[in-house]
């Protein structure tokens, strides 16, 4: 399943995102400036977040609360080993059943829990995006 979306239909790529999101762990993997981050504001901002949604690249994980809803997005893209998000606790945050959004994600893929939902923005020649939803079994 697939959505092709210019930046300014983002919110029509985010509904996109949440509507065909099955668990709590979310996956979003593509280049460097694609819009992952973009995409994760702009479902933040749907689920009703207020504050500013920024990358963690250094910070590692962000946290937001809205309507009773608890997310945390991470951006893994720093890590130079998997293990070093166990050091953080990873699998708490997995365990929390709390909404995951993850950018990087590649870089922990041994820690990864078993079902996610996974996703892939690539850009295309012309500037638009297209928003590839992946079937965990299937490989890319």
């Amino acid at each position: 399943m697939q959505l092709c979306f210019t930046l300014n239909e983002i919110g029509k790529a985010a509904q996109y995102l949440l509507d065909y999101s099955l668990t709590s762990v979310i996956r979003i993997d593509g280049e460097m400036g694609v819009g992952k981050t973009t995409l994760i504001s702009e479902a933040a901002r749907l689920l009703g977040v207020e504050d500013v949604v920024n990358s963690p690249t250094f910070s590692l994980v962000n946290s937001y609360k809205s309507n009773n809803i608890i997310f945390y997005h991470f951006d893994f893209y720093r890590l130079n080993h998997p293990d070093e998000a166990l050091d953080f606790g990873i699998e708490e945050y997995f365990d929390s059943r709390n909404l995951c959004f993850l950018e990087w994600a590649e870089k922990i893929k041994p820690h990864l829990p078993i079902d996610y939902d996974h996703f892939i923005i690539n850009k295309k020649k012309n500037g638009n995006r297209v928003l590839i939803k992946i079937n965990n079994n299937e490989k890319i």
